[in-house]
């Protein structure tokens, strides 16, 4: 009879809160085994004012900034409601030449985005941050990561274009594309994390994830 892999044989807790609405970062992180409950923090147009970016702001930078404040905010709202543990927070970002590619807001803008990333190579950011919140509210340990990828693009012909952004994928996805839907046919070539592209590099988020619980342990026993 197979017995499962735990998440303590990887060094892993047993479950962690997730602040994030992303389907895709539910089932990367329950890939690892963990029990994993879902945080919301702020409603959904609250959560979108918060990912808005700054006039030229530096991609890498502007997502590390927009994850450490939806870590920020999930904590505020834990301690309110008593509740304990580690929690992690991400977001993902697709950059070309510089410019941050958010999530297209219509169809011509799904459009340009696509067309812009046709048959060229393209940066793809993950920031994770996470933080161990103690019974009292009080912050035991903290981390936080980034990983990049690049992603090289194919030529995406117009037909496929115009039929992709009418199935309504591209509408919830930074650079209007996800890697592990349909557009990946077009992908020739990625260098980095493949499960960072889809919004939650695991490896990153694993070692992040043992090093909080290393450090919140050790902090319990001093304390």
């Amino acid at each position: 009879m197979n017995t499962p892999v735990l998440p303590e044989h990887s060094g892993l807790p047993g479950q962690v809160w997730l602040a994030s609405r992303s389907p895709r970062r539910l089932e990367l992180l329950q890939t690892l085994g963990l029990q994993v409950q879902v945080f919301l923090a702020q409603s959904s147009p609250e959560a979108e004012a918060l990912e808005a970016p700054f006039e030229h702001e530096d991609p890498l930078l502007y997502v590390q900034r927009v994850t450490q404040l939806k870590l920020n905010a999930a904590l505020e709202a834990m301690r309110a409601q008593q509740f304990s543990g580690l929690v992690l927070a991400a977001d993902t970002t697709v950059a070309l030449n510089g410019n941050i590619l958010g999530k297209p807001e219509n169809a011509a803008q799904a459009f340009q985005m696509l067309q812009s990333l046709s048959n060229t190579i393209h940066e793809v950011h993950t920031a994770v941050a996470g933080a161990w919140l103690s019974n009292h509210g009080r912050t035991l340990a903290a981390q936080n990561t980034v990983q990049t990828s690049h992603v090289e693009f194919a030529p995406l012909p117009e037909t496929f274009i115009h039929a992709y952004i009418a199935s309504g994928e591209p509408f919830d996805k930074a650079g209007a594309y996800g890697i592990q839907g349909i557009a990946g046919q077009y992908v020739r070539h990625i260098s980095g994390s493949h499960s960072g592209i889809m919004g939650l590099p695991l490896f990153e988020t694993s070692e992040l994830i043992r090093h909080i619980q290393t450090v919140a342990q050790a902090t319990k026993r001093i304390d």
